[in-house]
C-alpha cells in the first residue's frame, strides 16, 4: 500500500472543516453499522450486515496491508466513511489492467435527516485530495454499481472517466478512473 494516512484536513469554505482519520474497529463500528445497514446506504452492500458482521468488516480492513478505512467528521462531528485500497489485491484483482500508482476508493455519507446541498461533493473532493497527497498515487480507480446514477454524476464532476463495465459477483461496475491532472482540471485545483 501506499503511504499511511492519520489525519488528513481540509477546510470548505461554504461548509466548514472535513476530516479524516483512520477507523478504529472498537470504538466506530456501532455508528458505521448504523450507516452502512440504512435503507439509503443499499449500494454500499452491507444492508443485513449485523454489528459483528461491520465489526468483523473492519477488523479485516484494519489488518490489510492492502485496505483502510477512515472515518470523516464535519466540523468535529462524525458524518462519512471513506476507504482507500490498492486495486492490484482488493476489489479488482485480476479484473482489471492495473497500472503502479493506481488506488481504490469507496466513499459513504452518512444518511442525513437535512441533507446539505453540495456536502457530498465536498466529501468526495476531500476523499479524493487526501488519495493524491500521496505523490505515490497517480490514478484513483472506482467501481460503483452501474444503477448508482447520483454517484456517476458525482465521480464526472471531480474527474473520473468511464472505462468499462465488469462483471463482479456481488453487482455490475462501472469501471472509472480519474488522473490527478484529470481530478486539478475538473475542481480547478493548482498543483501545489
Amino acid at each position: 500500500m501506499t503511504t499511511a494516512v492519520t489525519r488528513f484536513t481540509r477546510t470548505d469554505p461554504r461548509l466548514g472543516t472535513l476530516t479524516l482519520r483512520p477507523v478504529d474497529p472498537l470504538t466506530d463500528c456501532e455508528l458505521l453499522h448504523g450507516w452502512v445497514t440504512h435503507p439509503k446506504s443499499a449500494f454500499y452492500l452491507l444492508q443485513d450486515a449485523t454489528l459483528l458482521d461491520v465489526e468483523r468488516e473492519f477488523m479485516s480492513i484494519a489488518a490489510s496491508p492492502h485496505h483502510d478505512a477512515f472515518l470523516g467528521l464535519h466540523d468535529g462531528t462524525p458524518a462519512f466513511l471513506a476507504e482507500r485500497y490498492d486495486p492490484a489485491h482488493v476489489e479488482l484483482a485480476g479484473l482489471y489492467a492495473h497500472q503502479q500508482g493506481d488506488a481504490g476508493m469507496h466513499f459513504l455519507c452518512a444518511p442525513a435527516e437535512t441533507p446539505v446541498h453540495g456536502f457530498t461533493l465536498a466529501v468526495l473532493t476531500t476523499v479524493m485530495e487526501m488519495l493524491f497527497s500521496d505523490p505515490a498515487v497517480h490514478r484513483v480507480v472506482v467501481e460503483p454499481d452501474v444503477r448508482n446514477t447520483a454517484v456517476h454524476a458525482l465521480n464526472e464532476a471531480v474527474g473520473f472517466r468511464v472505462d468499462s463495465t465488469l462483471t463482479k459477483p456481488e453487482k455490475e461496475a462501472l469501471l472509472s478512473f480519474c488522473t490527478r491532472e484529470q481530478f486539478r482540471t475538473a475542481t480547478g485545483d493548482t498543483p501545489s
